[in-house]
C-alpha cells in the first residue's frame, strides 16, 4: 500500500464528512424523513448492516470488535448489545461524536475513537468489520488495509467493496464532471474476481480464507459484503 495514497484519500473522506456532508449525513443515518433516492441508500445500508452481523456471533460475551469506520455507529450498539468490548473508530469527529450522542445509555462497551482504522494503537480484535469504509480506496490500497487488520484479528474480517457493475462505472464517470469541491470521494469499482485474486495473492492474508459474499443493491445504494475467517 501507498502511504501517500492512503493517506491522501483518508484526508479527502474526512474532509467531505466534516466539511461537506455531516448533517446530510446525520439525517441519512436517522429516523428523519428523507428523499425516494437517499431512501433507498438508507434501505440499502440497513440492510447491509444487518448482514454483517448475521455473520457474527449472536453471543459476543469476551470477544472484542472493531467497527473501522463505523460512521454514526449503528453498527457498534448493536455489536456491543450482544456483549461485545467495541472499538470504533472513524477519521471524521463529527460523525463520532454523533455516534457518542446516539449510543448513550447503550447496554455494553463501546470506546469511540477518531482516527486510522490501521492504527496498532488500538490492539488485537476477535472480529473486524469494516462497512463501507474501503470502498473509497483502490483495490491493492484497500487489500493492504484488510492485510494490517489480518495481523491484529483472530477470527474474522467482515468489510464490503463497491462491485464493478455497468451502474456503478457510469456513476464514477458522471461524478468526475462535478467541481472538486462539490465531489464526494469517489468509489472505486472492483470485481469480485479480480479483488479475491488479490487477497489471494497477499502475503498478509494468508491466514485467512474468503467465505460468505452478499451484494446488496436497493436504488442507488450497491455494495457487497464478504467474510475473510482465520484459518
Amino acid at each position: 500500500m501507498s502511504g501517500g495514497t492512503w493517506q491522501a484519500r483518508r484526508t479527502q473522506i474526512e474532509t467531505y464528512f466534516d466539511r461537506t456532508a455531516s448533517e446530510t449525513w446525520k439525517r441519512l443515518t436517522s429516523d428523519a424523513p428523507v428523499s425516494g433516492i437517499r431512501a433507498t441508500v438508507r434501505a440499502g445500508r440497513d440492510a447491509m448492516r444487518a448482514t454483517l452481523l448475521s455473520w457474527l456471533p449472536a453471543d459476543m460475551r469476551g470477544l472484542r470488535l472493531l467497527d473501522a469506520g463505523c460512521g454514526t455507529g449503528a453498527l457498534s450498539v448493536e455489536a456491543a448489545k450482544r456483549g461485545a468490548s467495541v472499538v470504533a473508530i472513524d477519521v471524521s469527529r463529527s460523525l463520532v461524536q454523533v455516534a457518542r450522542e446516539r449510543s448513550a445509555g447503550t447496554p455494553g462497551e463501546i470506546r469511540f475513537e477518531v482516527g486510522d482504522m490501521l492504527d496498532p494503537y488500538l490492539g488485537t480484535f476477535d472480529h473486524v468489520v469494516a462497512m463501507d469504509s474501503l470502498i473509497h480506496y483502490r483495490a491493492p490500497d484497500a487489500v493492504r488495509a484488510l492485510a494490517g487488520l489480518a495481523a491484529r484479528t483472530r477470527g474474522s474480517i467482515l468489510f464490503t467493496f463497491a462491485p464493478r457493475t455497468v451502474l456503478l462505472s457510469a456513476m464514477h464517470t458522471v461524478g468526475r464532471i462535478f467541481p472538486r469541491g462539490d465531489r464526494a470521494p469517489a468509489i472505486e469499482p472492483v470485481g469480485e474476481a479480480a479483488l479475491r485474486r488479490q487477497i489471494e495473492r497477499d502475503p498478509g492474508l494468508a491466514g485467512f480464507v474468503p467465505r460468505h459474499s452478499r451484494r446488496i443493491a436497493s436504488g442507488f445504494y450497491t455494495s457487497q459484503a464478504m467474510e475473510l475467517l482465520a484459518r
